[in-house]
């Protein structure tokens, strides 16, 4: 989704700005590519720098509640320091490395719901729009592909995918937000827990994966939480038994009444956007899980539901840009 506006704090006559990201959806740390085209206005514009902002859809829980808005977590200086004549077409390529962090947005080509965008900067003469968002896909790491396969292979579902504003505790988390995979349990699993949560935190020197399970409770207990963290590596993920290795997570996980620790500091401190009255990107849609080599595909059931899905990333966009016009 590509939108195209003139430099609106330089007035009508003032060049254009258009980012086309290449095709594929890059891995997290991976090369993010394509090209800023430009074309000049009725004038000559000395352009101070063209900088591309990758911004997340994110949600924040806060003493009045829930709510949702953008938030800002890379920046990039990909061009400038040169004068564009009327008129005149140019465009400028890039090559930038997504953070490590950066959320997981398809899984098998299926959409999570994740929400993230690239908004490209164009400074002129002081001057600084906003002139161009482009909804950005990410793939995930061959560990991370992994492990979601592993859980699938158990039995597994996709429930939803969000973005949750706030810091792990314990963890080398560097953004200001983390991503929620939640989980139906396999049929092994469903007397013990009633969802798992898993979160991703890779690096470049390996990945840490906290697992939250909303425990079931008993005859002489409660319901409670149970939290447990464990660390990977990307190299030789083609040679480990990850279901294996993923039993052994889930077996400690419920067996283990102390939890390793919370998901904390859900504050609302420097949250940035809109609040949003509806739905999540993700809870409702209805999934399958497909073991073996496919493994844990999604599939939404419904084309109303997978259109509520296309309805809200639009929002997105949409909302983005009559902000900026604002």
């Amino acid at each position: 989704m590509v939108f195209k506006r003139l430099l609106g704090s330089l007035g009508v006559g003032g060049p254009t700005v258009d980012t086309v990201l290449d095709p594929g959806a890059p891995r997290p740390g991976a090369a993010l590519t394509g090209q800023v085209h430009l074309r000049g206005g009725d004038a000559d514009f000395d352009i101070e720098h063209i900088t591309l902002e990758l911004v997340a859809r994110v949600e924040a829980e806060h003493e009045e509640g829930e709510s949702e808005g953008v938030v800002p977590f890379e920046r990039f200086t990909v061009g400038g320091g040169f004068r564009l004549g009327a008129g005149e077409p140019r465009s400028v390529p890039f090559t930038v490395a997504l953070p490590w962090e950066t959320p997981v947005t398809e899984l098998h080509g299926q959409d999570l719901g994740i929400v993230l965008g690239v908004r490209t900067e164009l400074a002129v003469a002081g001057a600084r729009d906003k002139g161009d968002l482009d909804r950005l896909g990410v793939g995930p790491l061959p560990v991370q592909e992994a492990i979601l396969e592993a859980f699938g292979a158990l039995g597994f579902g996709f429930r939803s995918a969000d973005l949750e504003y706030g810091r792990i505790g314990g963890t080398g988390q560097q953004l200001p937000f983390y991503q929620e995979i939640e989980l139906t349990p396999g049929a092994q699993y469903a007397h013990r827990i009633t969802e798992i949560e898993v979160t991703f935190l890779a690096g470049p020197g390996g990945m840490e994966v906290v697992l939250e399970a909303d425990k079931r409770g008993g005859l002489l207990s409660s319901g409670h939480d149970a939290v447990n963290r464990f660390t990977v590596s990307h190299n030789g993920v083609e040679h480990q038994d990850w279901n294996a290795i993923v039993d052994e997570w889930l077996r400690r996980l419920v067996e283990h009444r102390a939890p390793y620790g919370s998901h904390g500091d859900h504050g609302y401190a420097g949250h940035h956007g809109h609040h949003h009255d509806g739905q999540r990107s993700g809870p409702g849609m209805g999934t399958v899980v497909a073991a073996g080599a496919a493994g844990l595909a999604v599939g939404v059931v419904g084309g109303m539901v997978a259109a509520e899905v296309v309805d809200e990333v639009g929002d997105f966009f949409e909302e983005e840009e009559a902000e900026d016009e604002g």
